[in-house]
């Protein structure tokens, strides 16, 4: 047995399904290894940085953490956006990638980089594998600190005279991580000042997903009356129409203060993450008191300074709040944000004739889908749409890149994800034209897996959220335009179905067409890019316009 093969046998213990990636003549024993395995699939992309997609995702869907490879130099500077977006999103990831020998790497030679120090900043841990004896402790060390709270990517690099050599050893067990709760007292003094508070408010992020904690979130406001507001990572955690749920948010301004922000004296922040939105934006005098209710300690910051921290299992934490705190009533006006933000979105429609506006697409889409399918955003106007006004009823229902924010994440997460819906669930990716042709490759990949698999692209022909802020500072826009292919004819090349909406009135039956199709699709619909000028305004203004 070699030091690959043994690798290999720790990828097997861990659990690996997939193995996204690229093989390089510095992998091949690797590859190998993985091709003789009874329970790895290795699987092909094209382009490194989609691999890295799609274990990024794979990770946020199952909990466990995703695995990519890519070779040395190019094959791992194409992973670095990926595992980037891993690691600021704080999903579970796995990286390898192969190296040159050991003998090579204190002087130049061909396509050595120091890749070890390249991924530092964007991981949480990562190792070069000196010794083949070393393999399953740094193979479980590696996905242990990828896991655990709070997750994220590692990294292992495998130089090629290493991975050849004779290896002897076994996997090493895996046990579980340790579980933590808060200490009684300080449990009081949280619903202490929760009964203090005039006008409460919690604020549910990403850890809510990553810890299940959504049912015990749920809870609590039906037993309670305490009203959420969920960032663009925790949407669904609270149902749509809850009569608890109140606004997405997470966009930098500060405008939530002119409305329901502005008169909170008390936040409580469950199993949120600062990169999800800047404590500065919602509270930029420091002087709301704050509970945090997370898995670890609050980030230092000076306008997140917390009374009091919950530090251990959200869903314990959250379930002796619930048994706790007396029920108060959620303000009339605080209940209406849903339903003026649903108002809001079903006034743009436009005419049916015209190219249809986000606010029409966007609506189509809703009633086209399943409240369980998976909708993947990519980054864009479109993200921004989807994060404020899509009605979501579960977690994980909706996914995106948000703490790196890189385009081109749609269509490879949509793979994997496509990947792992094996309870029949659709899913739906949503890209605009610019972020959509950054991994148009990897529709070859989706149709030789053959997953089922929509993917819809707004048309306009420029970078929209940039001309919005272009806009607002100059008053015109500059390099934001482009060309577009035919995306029906692209889909055809590729062998999958394509459909196209022209006009607000065809995007229903393309929608229709789209998600009905057995295997990967492509639905172009052309979109009315004005109305992104109003992603500017306010939330208060969003709101009195749907009045």
């Amino acid at each position: 047995m070699n030091a690959a093969e043994l690798l290999v046998r720790c990828l097997e213990n861990e659990g690996v399904e997939y193995v996204f990636g690229i093989p390089g003549e510095e992998t091949i024993d690797l590859n190998e290894a993985i091709a003789n395995s009874d329970s790895i699939t290795f699987v092909p992309t094209r382009h490194e940085q989609g691999a890295a997609f799609m274990a990024n995702a794979y990770g946020r869907v199952t909990g466990r953490p995703g695995v990519c490879l890519g070779t040395l130099g190019p094959g791992s500077t194409n992973l670095a956006t990926g595992v980037a977006d891993a690691f600021l999103d704080l999903a579970p990831m796995v990286a390898l990638t192969g190296q040159a020998p050991l003998a090579q790497m204190h002087k130049q030679s061909h396509q050595y980089i120091d890749v070890m120090r390249m991924l530092r900043p964007v991981t949480k841990w990562n190792a070069r594998v000196h010794d083949p004896a070393t393999v399953p402790e740094e193979v479980r060390k590696a996905f242990a600190v990828a896991a655990q709270e709070k997750p994220g990517a590692t990294h292992l690099e495998l130089p090629m005279d290493v991975m050849r050599a004779e290896a002897a050893g076994t996997p090493l067990r895996r046990t579980p991580g340790p579980r933590s709760a808060p200490l009684e007292e300080e449990i009081a003094r949280a619903v202490d000042l929760i009964r203090a508070a005039e006008h409460p408010v919690v604020l549910a992020g990403n850890g809510v997903v990553r810890q299940h904690a959504a049912p015990a979130l749920r809870d609590l406001c039906d037993s309670s009356g305490l009203g959420v507001i969920n960032t663009f990572m925790s949407k669904g955690v609270m149902e749509h129409g809850s009569g608890c749920s109140l606004f997405t948010a997470g966009l930098a301004r500060r405008e939530y203060l002119r409305g329901l922000l502005g008169t909170v004296d008390l936040v409580v922040c469950v199993g949120y993450d600062l990169i999800e939105w800047s404590p500065q934006a919602w509270n930029p005098d420091g002087d709301l008191d704050i509970v945090c209710v997370d898995t670890v300690p609050a980030e230092i910051d000076a306008h997140y300074v917390p009374r009091v921290q919950l530090i251990g299992d959200i869903a314990s934490s959250v379930l002796r709040l619930a048994a706790l705190l007396e029920p108060r009533q959620v303000p009339t006006a605080t209940r209406k944000y849903e339903a003026l933000l649903d108002r809001a979105l079903r006034s743009g429609a436009g005419e049916p004739a015209d190219p249809a506006t986000p606010q029409a697409a966007l609506l189509a889409m809703r009633e086209a889908m399943d409240r369980g399918d998976v909708l993947i955003s990519d980054v864009g106007a479109h993200k921004l749409w989807v994060a404020r006004f899509w009605p979501t009823y579960e977690p994980n229902t909706v996914l995106m890149s948000n703490g790196a924010s890189s385009m081109g994440f749609a269509l490879p997460a949509g793979i994997a994800v496509a990947l792992e819906a094996r309870d029949h669930r659709r899913v739906v990716t949503l890209s605009g034209d610019g972020g959509f042709l950054m991994n148009i490759q990897e529709l070859e990949t989706a149709k030789r897996l053959g997953v089922r698999l929509t993917n819809i692209v707004w048309t306009d022909g420029a970078y929209g959220v940039i001309e919005v802020h272009q806009r607002r500072a100059f008053g015109h826009v500059s390099g934001t335009r482009f060309g577009n292919p035919d995306f029906v004819a692209l889909a055809d090349a590729f062998g999958v179905a394509g459909f196209r909406a022209s006009t607000a009135a065809e995007v229903p039956g393309a929608l229709r067409s789209g998600l009905a199709h057995e295997g990967t699709s492509v639905v172009e619909i052309a979109i009315d890019a004005r109305e992104n000028d109003r992603l500017a305004d306010d939330l208060s203004e969003l709101v009195a316009r749907g009045r």
